[in-house]
C-alpha cells in the first residue's frame, strides 16, 4: 500500500470525543476517490501473482474505508444498547444519529421510537464484511478489474441500475429487460455501494443472519462461511457461493483480515 493511501486510512479511523458519535469528515471520501484516481491496466499484468496482488493492494482502501466506517456505526449502536433496553431518553446528538442510520440501513423507525427489536434489527444489518469475501467477488465479478464495466464505469461488483441512462448498457442483455450495469465516479463508490448493498438488500438476509449467528458464537466474522449466503448474488447460485469460497481459499496468502 503506498504512503498516500495510508494516511488517508489513518485520518478516517479516530472517533469523537467520548466514542459518543462516530465522525467523519465530508472529504474523507474525495480524499479516498483521489487515491484511486488512476487505475492500473490490470490487463497489460500478464504475472498471476502480480496481477492478483496489484488487484487486491488497489481495492482493499476502500474495503478498509468501509469497513472503518461500519464499526464506528456498530460501536454507537452498542454503546445505546443499555439506555434503548432500559427505555431510557436518548441525547439529543445520539438520536439524530440513530434516526441518521436508520435511514441510511432502511429500518424504519415506528411511533414506538427506537426500541429493542428496532436495535437489533440494525445490529443485524450493521456490520464489517471480512475484506477476503469483499475483494474474492470483485475480482470474480470484474474480471480481475478487466471487464468493460470496471474499466469505463468503476462497477467492480456487477451492481445494476434501473433508471434508462444510469450505467452501461450490457451488450447481452436479454430482450425486453431494462437493466444497466451502474457507473461509479470513483471505484471507491463501487465499493460503498457494494457494502450497503450487501448490508441492507433483502437478498442477502441469510448472509447477514449468519454473521449474526458469528457474533452470537463469539466467533470471528469469517469470510468462506458468509459467501454461504450469497447464493441470490448471481444466477448460478450455489455454484457462484462455492466459487467465492474457492477463491477466498485459494488466495489467503493476501488476506489481512477475515
Amino acid at each position: 500500500m503506498t504512503t498516500s493511501k495510508v494516511a488517508i486510512i489513518a485520518l478516517v479511523s479516530g472517533l469523537t470525543a467520548c466514542g459518543e458519535i462516530p465522525s467523519q469528515s465530508a472529504n474523507d471520501e474525495a480524499l479516498l476517490a483521489s487515491s484511486q484516481s488512476t487505475k492500473p491496466d490490470f490487463s497489460k499484468i500478464t504475472d498471476v501473482g502480480q496481477k492478483k496482488a496489484a488487484f487486491f493492494d488497489f481495492l482493499r482502501p476502500a474495503v478498509e474505508h468501509e469497513n472503518q466506517r461500519v464499526a464506528k456505526e456498530r460501536q454507537f449502536l452498542e454503546l445505546i444498547q443499555s439506555p434503548v433496553h432500559a427505555g431510557e431518553l436518548l441525547s439529543t446528538n445520539q438520536k439524530t444519529y440513530a434516526e441518521k442510520l436508520s435511514d441510511a440501513y432502511k429500518v424504519p423507525l415506528n411511533d414506538s421510537g427506537m426500541t429493542s427489536e428496532w436495535l437489533a434489527a440494525m445490529l443485524n444489518r450493521v456490520d464489517v464484511i471480512p475484506e477476503s469475501l469483499v475483494l474474492s467477488q470483485a475480482a470474480n465479478e470484474s474480471g480481475w478489474g478487466t471487464s468493460r464495466f470496471a474499466v469505463e464505469g468503476n462497477n467492480y461488483f456487477g451492481q445494476w441500475c434501473y433508471r434508462k441512462g444510469c450505467g452501461l448498457v450490457p451488450n447481452a442483455r436479454n430482450d425486453g429487460a431494462s437493466h444497466e450495469v451502474a457507473v461509479f465516479a470513483s471505484p471507491y463508490l463501487s465499493v460503498q455501494a457494494y457494502f450497503m448493498n450487501v448490508n441492507t438488500n433483502r437478498a442477502y438476509q441469510d448472509l447477514r443472519d449468519i454473521r449474526s449467528a458469528q457474533r452470537i458464537d463469539g466467533d470471528i466474522v469469517e469470510g468462506t462461511k458468509l459467501a454461504e449466503g450469497l447464493s441470490r448474488y448471481s444466477e448460478r447460485g450455489q455454484a457462484y457461493v462455492d466459487e467465492i469460497q474457492t477463491m477466498i481459499r485459494h488466495n489467503k496468502q493476501y488476506w489481512r483480515q477475515g
